[in-house]
Protein backbone atom coordinates (compact mmCIF):
# COMPACT_ATOMS: atom_id res chain seq x y z
CA UNK A 1 0.00 0.00 0.00
CA UNK A 2 1.17 3.50 -1.02
CA UNK A 3 1.79 5.73 1.70
CA UNK A 4 -0.49 9.20 1.27
CA UNK A 5 0.98 12.76 1.74
CA UNK A 6 -0.59 13.27 4.89
CA UNK A 7 1.11 9.56 6.27
CA UNK A 8 4.48 10.90 4.99
CA UNK A 9 3.85 13.97 7.47
CA UNK A 10 2.43 12.71 10.26
CA UNK A 11 5.31 10.06 10.31
CA UNK A 12 8.01 12.51 10.23
CA UNK A 13 5.82 15.13 12.69
CA UNK A 14 5.98 11.64 15.03
CA UNK A 15 9.70 11.37 15.18
CA UNK A 16 10.57 14.82 15.08
CA UNK A 17 8.45 15.65 17.87
CA UNK A 18 6.02 18.11 15.89
CA UNK A 19 2.58 19.08 15.18
CA UNK A 20 1.74 17.75 11.50
CA UNK A 21 0.32 21.41 10.69
CA UNK A 22 3.75 22.91 11.30
CA UNK A 23 5.93 21.53 9.03
CA UNK A 24 5.57 22.53 5.53
CA UNK A 25 6.15 20.15 2.07
CA UNK A 26 8.27 22.00 0.78
CA UNK A 27 10.78 22.94 3.59
CA UNK A 28 13.94 21.07 4.08
CA UNK A 29 13.47 18.54 6.93
CA UNK A 30 17.10 18.79 8.18
CA UNK A 31 16.14 22.35 8.96
CA UNK A 32 13.61 20.62 11.46
CA UNK A 33 15.98 18.55 13.12
CA UNK A 34 15.55 15.43 10.86
CA UNK A 35 18.53 13.66 11.39
CA UNK A 36 20.02 10.39 10.40
CA UNK A 37 18.96 8.01 13.15
CA UNK A 38 15.85 9.10 12.55
CA UNK A 39 15.35 8.93 8.51
CA UNK A 40 16.25 5.91 9.55
CA UNK A 41 13.24 4.80 11.77
CA UNK A 42 10.91 6.15 9.28
CA UNK A 43 12.75 3.81 6.18
CA UNK A 44 12.24 0.39 8.65
CA UNK A 45 8.47 2.00 9.83
CA UNK A 46 7.43 2.50 6.25
CA UNK A 47 9.04 -1.16 4.73
CA UNK A 48 7.33 -2.85 7.99
CA UNK A 49 3.59 -0.97 7.92
CA UNK A 50 3.73 0.02 4.03
CA UNK A 51 6.04 -2.19 2.17
CA UNK A 52 8.10 0.48 0.95
CA UNK A 53 11.06 0.06 -1.34
CA UNK A 54 13.34 2.97 -0.73
CA UNK A 55 17.01 3.14 0.92
CA UNK A 56 18.40 6.20 3.28
CA UNK A 57 19.67 7.39 0.21
CA UNK A 58 16.74 8.66 -1.68
CA UNK A 59 15.94 10.44 1.27
CA UNK A 60 18.56 11.99 2.42
CA UNK A 61 19.27 13.43 -1.40
CA UNK A 62 15.95 15.72 -1.22
CA UNK A 63 15.07 15.43 2.47
CA UNK A 64 11.26 17.32 1.97
CA UNK A 65 7.75 15.91 2.20
CA UNK A 66 6.71 16.53 -1.07
CA UNK A 67 9.72 14.69 -2.83
CA UNK A 68 9.28 11.95 -0.43
CA UNK A 69 5.69 11.28 -1.49
CA UNK A 70 6.95 11.22 -5.18
CA UNK A 71 8.93 8.48 -4.60
CA UNK A 72 6.83 6.76 -1.76
CA UNK A 73 2.94 8.00 -2.63
CA UNK A 74 0.85 5.98 -5.67
CA UNK A 75 2.40 7.22 -9.13
CA UNK A 76 0.93 9.35 -10.60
Amino acid sequence: MALTIQQIRDDVADVLGEDPADIPDDENLVDYGLDSVRIMTLIERWRRDHGAEVTFADLAEAPGIERWWALLGEPA
